[in-house]
């Protein structure tokens, strides 16, 4: 079951009148958040700061709890200037039921460190005919007095990818990754004036993509998959973005934003020096000597998923005749034609590999299924992403709309319109259950992405050739090999050629600060990923342990957004002027 649905929340159940002027009720609430009482709020209410009053990112349930916590936030840090804006207020009537009006606002703070934030505000009528706020939301967008972390002016591609050691050896911060989530990072230092280095282990900008399985491609909308600054895609691009096509993308962004990109790096070793406070890494670079680098600041840039596969082992491997590969390591299934080939996993990559197989003509193709999978068709994730991220909506507007919800009322929403649409189609998922998938068709995406970092399939068309047949299911567990094949705790054996285990990777960045810096800064570091009790996801974007060391990663759309909070806390701690956290619930 998804932790989500234990938070006490739910969605508005009242219609709003057609008459409702909503630029008035908006108001209303407006000038009085600097004085909040539990009445202004609905009993199962939600309250989501993203760095704006706790310093961190903190999620707070229920009116009384929302009103305390208010009241000690907006005083410390001296808020106020509580201004509507206008153009940011609506009413939405969703087709599958929940109705409530929504304004964005701005206001300051005028402790230290002085801010510009925003926020985001709900308002729904009760059960007594009164209005109230449902969900509030606050954003910390800039630090009074130093540059826009949203703007980055380009070199229109001009400047050559910085491949090489510069003679500079220490930097304020050092980002361990070049993949999407390093190269947002890197570019919100730049805007901020911070200096920086993007260390990565490819031979280009873009190989952590490029160099994936021929079939590899992002299951998530176009529009949704820029990296900061611009709209990195444009309509050139097809709606699901191709490995190539996003390793182009990213190459030609890091060129046109002059970034500090040091490929061909290896990070050997790191360590802390507590009285100086800098970290020294040890590092090494293709064909090149080994240097020692040092920096204030550490970003683990580890992206979505991490590094290290998760590799099932069985007994007597050494008596199958026949291959064996993690997905990590595969390419394409072209060399495999008229052979049999089984697939072990049911999410996204099992499905691409499994699809391969089936257009590269194996005589057989098998997918082993050891639970059930969430199911969910590209062109209902599209729709719902469609809302935010669309050609007249500035992408940075979709990410504060989208990516500050707070994730229960996320999870609510999307199962409202998930599974209304799967509602109206239930052929379809009856025909893959007829084809001996164990299908899960009212699932939370949000449960997968955020607190088992996948398991799930976002059907770009594989789900059609399983009910067609065309690929078999087996649903047994494998318990060890055989010489032709797998044997099944069943008793049954299935014959193979071929073996991709689809299985995944490991996603606690933590094994990464334990491989490069040791145990001991690896037990000051927390956990990276899943939900907490409020939730948050643990560890990202926010301080974790240690005071100089932050975790980025997650969706492509979290890579580029929550790399801008990073990036003003490292500034807030450069300026002496650290954002205060509030780690209180009252």
């Amino acid at each position: 079951m998804s932790k989500l649905v234990s938070f006490p929340t739910s969605l508005p159940s009242n219609p709003i009148p057609n008459d409702t002027n909503a630029a008035e009720v908006v108001a209303s609430f407006v000038s009085r958040l600097v004085n909040l009482e539990p009445q202004d709020f609905k009993n199962d209410a939600v309250w989501r700061d993203t760095f704006a009053l706790t310093g961190t990112s903190r999620t707070f349930y229920t009116s009384s709890t929302i009103t305390a916590a208010w009241h000690e936030t907006t005083k410390r840090s001296k808020a106020g200037s509580f201004i509507v804006d206008d153009k940011g207020t609506c009413t939405i009537r969703s087709p599958f039921g929940p109705h409530w009006i929504q304004s964005r606002f701005s206001f300051e703070t005028d402790a230290v460190p002085q801010t510009i934030c925003t926020g985001l505000i709900t308002l729904v009528l009760t059960a007594d005919s009164e209005w109230r706020i449902w969900t509030l939301r606050t954003i910390l967008e800039q630090l009074k007095g130093q540059p826009n972390v949203d703007i980055l002016v380009s070199v229109n591609g001009t400047t050559k990818l910085t491949n090489g050691y510069s003679e500079e050896c220490h930097f304020d911060c050092i980002v361990i990754g070049g993949g999407q989530a390093g190269l947002s990072q890197g570019g919100r230092l730049k805007a901020l004036g911070i200096s920086y280095v993007v260390l990565d282990k490819y031979q280009e900008v873009g190989d952590n993509w490029k160099l994936r399985y021929g079939s590899a491609r992002l299951h998530t909308p176009r529009e949704y998959s820029h990296l900061p600054f611009e709209r990195t895609f444009g309509p050139k691009y097809q709606e699901w973005l191709t490995k190539d096509d996003l390793a182009e993308g990213f190459r030609q962004w890091a060129a046109k934003y002059d970034l500090n990109i040091w490929t061909r790096t290896t990070v050997l070793f790191g360590s802390w020096d507590s009285n100086r406070k800098k970290w020294t890494l040890r590092i090494k670079r293709e064909g090149e000597d080994e240097q020692s680098i040092t920096s204030s600041f550490i970003v683990l840039a580890g992206g979505a998923g991490g590094q290290i596969p998760k590799m099932p082992e069985f007994p007597d491997r050494q008596k199958f005749e026949g291959l064996v590969l993690h997905s990590a390591e595969y390419k394409d299934a072209t060399d495999w034609k008229g052979k049999r080939g089984v697939v072990v996993g049911t999410a996204n990559t099992g499905h691409d590999v499994v699809d391969d197989m089936v257009e590269a003509g194996l005589s057989s193709v098998t997918m082993i299924q050891r639970g059930r999978t969430y199911i969910l068709p590209a062109e209902y994730y599209k729709k719902t992403a469609d809302v935010f991220y669309n050609a007249t909506v500035p992408t940075e507007l979709g990410d504060r709309e989208s990516l500050t919800q707070p994730m229960a009322i996320v999870d609510l929403l999307s199962q409202c319109t998930l599974h209304s649409m799967a509602d109206a189609e239930r052929q379809r998922f009856d025909n893959l259950e007829a084809a001996g998938f164990k299908l899960d068709r009212y699932g939370s995406i949000m449960h997968h992405l955020y607190n088992r970092m996948g398991g799930h399939y976002i059907d770009v068309g594989t789900s059609a050739k399983i009910s067609k047949r065309l690929i078999k299911i087996k649903t047994s567990t494998p318990t060890s090999y055989t010489e032709a094949g797998i044997l099944f705790d069943d008793g049954t054996e299935l014959d193979a050629d071929v073996i991709v285990f689809a299985t995944g990777f490991e996603g606690n960045m933590r094994y990464l600060v334990r491989d490069i810096f040791g145990e001991e800064i690896a037990e000051q570091m927390g956990d990276f990923w899943g939900l907490d009790e409020e939730g948050e996801i643990k560890g990202a974007w926010k301080g974790t342990g240690h005071p100089a060391m932050w975790y980025h990663g997650g969706t492509i759309g979290q890579q580029r957004f929550y790399s801008r909070f990073i990036a003003l806390q490292i500034k807030a701690k450069m300026m002496g002027l650290p954002l205060v956290v509030y780690d209180k619930t009252p």
